[in-house]
């Protein structure tokens, strides 16, 4: 039987490495800019944990997790938890008071795998822990974009606002009335949704719910004053940072978590995968995991969709360099001497590729150009009694000759 890895996994090939890598030094560069700090999770957690916050009526726990039932642990569907977890066993409330915190690494859940989906995902988790400013929510939202605009991805912004435990009540009951007259031709989860949480019915996909709730009241008609007027500077503060956005009154989020502003990163170009990240406030959630009533707000970034969008991106055609120099030697005193003269110029500091089977020259320089390099320096018998090799541009197809000396070579390469 071949050997495959399984449904829903997948290996990242080296071919695909360089987008993972431009992805993940972007969001980098992008939250040093605004104070973050990264901060590693283990990948198991005690499976109370992602019950207690995500909450026992989203489909990621009653459906989707993969746990080990008799040790009472599951491997994480998703940071924000093991995050605050880790806030408050470490204290680092008190270190701080307000923390800025990032993470990167794989999540799990028991999904059906599609474009863009998969049961082994990666997700860039972005959390800010103990403020509670509205003009906060906009500056998250802002630093997503900007990650967006520096990767070169086309997004759109969808914004929402999700209430608070004053508001959210009243507006729950309104919810329950509406749906109670539409509730034959709804699907089964969201039957069951209604008993449970019947805000996440208008999440639903189904093309039939989604008719259904076309015309359900809004929480953004049902704010208290308080929430009203936090959603009113989130906005402004939009504005004033340039930041473009739409109002989506059915975006509620998958978790239960959230409360006040959500929103999400959408795009055209995944088909039904249409978000590529999102998040929004949780100020009650510390509190609920055991810590002190810190609020906090966050979004997740999806890697796999990221690196798709930039593989659906018109490339630049031209020949992409990953090599410096590719060294063909000819012969065995000539792959001798290239052998060492190969480590040379690496300890120097260039990206340089042998051929170590002994080739012909014809097969070497196909390997060069599949490797990318930018020049091919062939040594043969005659280089090797002139002390001289010939320097090939890829490019230009342009040669010269070059003392067979790292020096001499890095000094060429590097004029």
């Amino acid at each position: 039987m071949k050997l495959k890895a399984l449904n829903g996994f997948k290996d990242i090939l080296p071919a695909d490495i360089e987008l993972w890598q431009r992805v993940e030094s972007c969001a980098r560069d992008v939250l040093a800019r605004f104070q973050f700090s990264e901060i590693r999770l283990p990948i198991l957690e005690k499976t109370d944990l992602f019950a207690r916050s995500i909450g026992e009526a989203t489909d990621i726990v009653e459906k989707e997790m993969y746990s080990f039932v008799d040790k009472g642990v599951t491997m994480r569907p998703e940071a924000t938890a093991s995050l605050i977890r880790a806030y408050i066993e470490h204290g680092l409330y008190v270190q701080r008071p307000v923390q800025r915190l990032f993470t990167i690494g794989p999540m799990f859940r028991h999904e059906r795998p599609q474009k863009g989906r998969l049961r082994q995902f990666h997700q860039l988790s972005v959390e800010v822990l103990g403020a509670d400013s509205p003009r906060l929510d906009a500056e998250i939202m802002a630093m997503g974009s900007m990650i967006m605009e520096r990767l070169g991805i086309s997004v759109s912004l969808e914004v929402n606002s999700l209430g608070c435990p004053d508001c959210r009540p009243q507006y729950r009951e309104n919810l329950l009335t509406f749906l109670a007259e539409r509730e034959e031709h709804l699907c089964d989860d969201c039957k069951r949704r209604i008993v449970k949480n019947p805000l996440r019915v208008l999440d639903c996909k189904n093309p039939v719910c989604r008719e259904q709730v076309a015309d359900a009241p809004s929480m953004a008609e049902n704010l208290c004053d308080v929430c009203d007027d936090h959603f009113a500077v989130v906005r402004k503060s939009l504005d004033t940072l340039g930041v473009n956005y739409s109002l989506n009154k059915f975006m509620v989020r998958g978790l239960d978590y959230y409360c006040r502003t959500a929103f999400e990163f959408v795009t055209q170009d995944l088909g039904a995968q249409s978000a590529v990240g999102g998040g929004g406030r949780y100020d009650g959630l510390v509190a609920q995991l055991g810590g002190p009533k810190n609020p906090g707000i966050g979004f997740g970034m999806g890697l796999e969709r990221l690196v798709l969008l930039l593989q659906q991106q018109k490339q630049d055609e031209s020949r992409r360099i990953e090599l410096d120099v590719f060294v063909a030697g000819l012969g065995e005193k000539a792959s001798e001497l290239s052998y060492g003269l190969v480590h040379e110029l690496r300890q120097a500091g260039l990206r340089v590729g042998m051929d170590l089977d002994g080739r012909s020259l014809k097969s070497q320089m196909k390997q060069a150009d599949k490797a990318g390099s930018a020049h091919v320096l062939i040594i043969g018998e005659d280089e090797l009694a002139s002390g001289k090799g010939v320097l090939r541009n890829m490019e230009s197809q342009e040669q010269q000759d070059v003392e067979l000396t790292a020096e001499a070579i890095h000094k060429h390469l590097a004029g």
